[in-house]
């Protein structure tokens, strides 16, 4: 069985979302079939369809979210000596060499992914090319603009 990577936070954030579904969602959707059934005919029952489709999805979610906790290989980086190198869960700063910008990323689940808050999948471009490398390493990634040459100026294990 695949084991997927996911930080003690991404798997915080599941159970969370879990805990949320059984307990408050699941309850709602078995009140709203409830009382769409004693409404009668059933074949055109909008609401009871509409909360039926609502069942499926939510027990779905479960599943999913389940099979994901019982599949997750959970890393602690926060717990790892920082040795400069950069593994899943690392905050690394890189430094684009034509451009001088600077860019904070942290590695990540494919579940916590979120480009917005600079939290990058393992198994992006950027994640795989900084993945093995240390501090002061230049890495050279390909992106959709083209080939892009980076410096790790920081590696942190927070």
């Amino acid at each position: 069985m695949n084991q997927f990577p996911m930080t003690a936070k991404g798997a915080e954030m599941l159970r969370v979302e879990l805990n949320e579904l059984k307990s408050v969602k699941r309850p709602q959707i078995i009140q709203s079939i409830a009382e769409a059934r004693e409404h009668g005919d059933l074949k055109e029952n909008a609401e009871y369809h509409a909360a039926r489709e609502q069942q499926s999805f939510c027990e779905g979610r479960i599943q999913d979210i389940e099979g994901k906790l019982s599949n997750a290989q959970i890393i602690d980086v926060t717990k790892i000596t920082n040795n400069g190198k950069v593994i899943f869960g690392a905050t690394v700063t890189i430094i684009n060499l034509d451009s001088d910008e600077e860019t904070t990323y942290k590695i990540v689940g494919d579940d916590e992914s979120d480009i917005k808050n600079n939290l990058i999948s393992v198994n992006s471009p950027i994640a795989r090319g900084l993945i093995g490398k240390e501090e002061d390493d230049i890495v050279t990634i390909q992106t959709p603009a083209g080939t892009v040459e980076y410096e790790i100026s920081q590696v942190e294990y927070i």
